[in-house]
């Protein structure tokens, strides 16, 4: 029975999949079919009686003008508002009616063709966010009770054992329990090799098994895992509006209003003002209608967003919408945190330091039994270091965020954490030597206390990114000034700084320095980004204009970021911001381009220089080319 209900599932899936490309193409079919008409009808001039003549341009009038009539006329039901699909009917009519039905029929073409490319271009993103759900499998391999089970992947739960066999993808987020393998992580993170996985490994729903048999264990709801974060971010993106876009929009019924009075007045004022015929004055009103419309400037945005999203989702970068799609190319600095975005997120022990009367196994047990209760990546590298121990269980622990933790073990009160942590640092002055000159090499110093004084320190290592050099260089050549916040000491920040070339730091921010540096800095450069991976970052990515995560930070980092890099790659954020400008500029280009158009076809009509077929020409062909200049955005 189950299989069964798997095969229907998956013929429901087939079968929506051919209804939503007839659906998309459908519009495009009528358009073409109404410009054969046009076409056999002008061709055949003559041969048959008006009245056929008049039925075949009344045919491509219904058939390539219904999506967009029917689409106008809901749409100014909802809004209670005039649109531009309206306008061009109207005209279309308006031509009709003083016998010029070829003009009005080729308008009508256009105008549909015009269309179905916009559509074509809003479907594409929506259809490559098709093909990314496509990658996940519909079915998982379970064993349950020592039998494997074929069952939907919807209806697997945590803790659940799932068989990953080579050539299969993986169904839901994990971790490996037996065996070892290379996945294709391409579809998660955008890296084009493939990842060696072993024992302990996390793997994402999704992503390819190439070689090994695997058996992995559960850790994530359906729901919950970073490929449905990447769909439902997509998704975001695509239903928010850019600033911009939301101007025209609001815009456009203003507009097509004013150029609706000002034709019913085109139709009568010329004729008694310059002494124009009455075939001549509603002849030039009709031409007004179709020449003013703002049809190009209308599609001047939102084709060119939907192809950045798309282009940025395909090569790992995330935007959560077009407004922080164009934000993020106005940004005059940006703040990046130390831990897990300007380095590689994964310190390593380099030094132990103890007093004389402290045992060092005793010393690394204690600070590594308190400090396994926490996620930070300082804290995992301790407990890495300490290995496989008996864990002592403190008692009584107390979490002060951004300074370090206090506990009591064996009734013992131990605190772990920054220098400043510790009121009175009783006994680090036998420290103090070896601290300061581990500090220069850029290592970050924890120390320890127990009733004496100062037990001990440790001293950790975290590896820069091998990208973070050039990513700085980038930003700065882009006129984009970089900053960073981190919760390091002063000498330890300065040596990270020097190493990416950063000029600016500041060291020892808890999280809400971060956000008033953030504040500080959005008065003195105007609109400031941040990127950080942690949960002490999220308050910060709030308060920025542009918030970016590292794609492998935390789940808060992640939903409170504006921007995602999928990859931990910051080379990502300069091909973001790239990206952004490239979007900008191509807005730019086409509503400037849009309203000249628009100005030269109006003058042009005034001085009856223009034709109603030139004029039908210039306006859709404009409209046509903004769409076009959008697409290149894909690429």
């Amino acid at each position: 029975m189950e299989q069964v209900n798997i095969q229907s599932h998956a013929y429901q899936s087939h079968t929506s999949f051919w209804w939503q490309a007839m659906k998309q193409h459908g519009e495009l079919a009528a358009a073409l079919l109404s410009g054969f008409i046009i076409a056999f009808a002008w061709v055949m001039e003559g041969t048959f009686t008006p009245s056929i003549e008049s039925i075949l341009y009344i045919t491509a009038f219904v058939i390539g003008g219904f999506a967009k009539a029917k689409e106008g006329i809901e749409d100014s039901i909802a809004d209670r508002d005039v649109n531009v699909e309206l306008l061009m009917i109207i005209a279309a009519i308006g031509a009709g009616s003083i016998g010029y039905w070829t003009e009005g029929a080729i308008l009508i073409f256009i105008f549909a063709l015009s269309g179905a490319l916009e559509t074509y271009t809003l479907n594409k993103s929506e259809r490559e966010l098709e093909s990314l759900m496509e990658i996940q499998p519909e079915t998982a391999t379970v064993v349950r009770n020592g039998i494997e089970k074929v069952v939907p992947s919807s209806s697997l739960s945590i803790g659940d054992t799932i068989l990953i066999r080579p050539g299969e993808r993986v169904p839901a987020d994990g971790v490996i329990r037996k065996g070892q393998t290379s996945l294709d992580q391409a579809a998660i993170t955008g890296e084009s090799i493939p990842v060696i996985k072993r024992i302990d490994d996390d793997v994402f729903a999704g992503t390819l098994n190439i070689s090994g048999h695997l058996t992995v264990e559960m850790t994530k709801r359906s729901e919950d895992t970073v490929f449905q974060k990447i769909i439902s971010l997509v998704q975001e993106a695509q239903d928010q509006k850019a600033p911009s876009q939301l101007f025209i929009e609001k815009l456009e019924g203003w507009y097509v209003k004013i150029v609706l009075l000002t034709g019913a007045l085109l139709m009568v004022l010329p004729h008694y003002t310059f002494g124009w015929t009455w075939e001549e004055t509603i002849y030039r009103a009709m031409v007004f209608l179709v020449v003013a419309s703002p049809c190009a400037l209308v599609a001047s945005i939102m084709p060119a967003t939907l192809s950045a999203i798309s282009a940025g989702a395909r090569n790992g970068i995330l935007f959560k919408g077009g407004v922080h799609l164009e934000q993020l190319g106005s940004m005059k600095a940006v703040a990046l945190d130390k831990t897990g975005t300007l380095t590689e997120g994964s310190p390593v022990v380099t030094d132990v330091l103890t007093r004389h009367d402290v045992n060092e196994d005793d010393f690394i047990k204690a600070v590594a039994s308190i400090e396994r209760q926490s996620t930070h990546p300082l804290a995992k590298a301790i407990v890495t270091y300490a290995g496989s121990v008996k864990w002592f269980e403190p008692d009584e622990m107390v979490d002060h965020s951004g300074w370090g933790v206090e506990a009591k073990i064996n009734e013992t009160t131990w605190k772990v954490g920054k220098l400043e942590f510790f009121a009175t640092a009783v006994g680090f002055d036998s420290f103090e030597t070896q601290y300061n000159r581990l500090q220069k090499n850029g290592k970050t110093i924890v120390l320890a206390s127990d009733q004496n004084g100062i037990a001990g320190m440790i001293a950790l290592k975290d590896k820069v990114r091998s990208e973070s050099a050039e990513m700085v260089k980038a930003l700065m050549y882009r006129g984009i000034e970089p900053v960073m916040l981190t919760g390091d000491s002063e000498q330890t920040a300065k040596a990270i700084a020097e190493e990416v070339g950063i000029k600016t730091f500041y060291a020892n921010c808890l999280p809400e320095d971060k956000v008033t540096k953030m504040q500080e800095l959005k008065e003195q450069y105007g609109s400031v980004g941040m990127i950080g991976d942690g949960i002490n970052d999220a308050p910060a990515l709030a308060v920025s204009d542009v918030g970016i995560a590292m794609g492998q930070g935390t789940d808060v980092a992640l939903e409170t970021a504006d921007v995602v890099l999928m990859k931990n790659d910051l080379g990502k954020l300069t091909r973001a911001v790239s990206l952004s400008n490239r979007l900008n500029q191509i807005v730019k280009q086409n509503v400037i381009f849009s309203i000249v158009v628009i100005l030269l076809l109006i003058v042009s009509n005034f001085f009856q220089f223009l034709s109603l077929p030139l004029g039908v020409l210039g306006h859709e062909g404009s409209t046509i080319l903004v769409i076009l200049n959008g697409l290149r955005l894909l690429k």
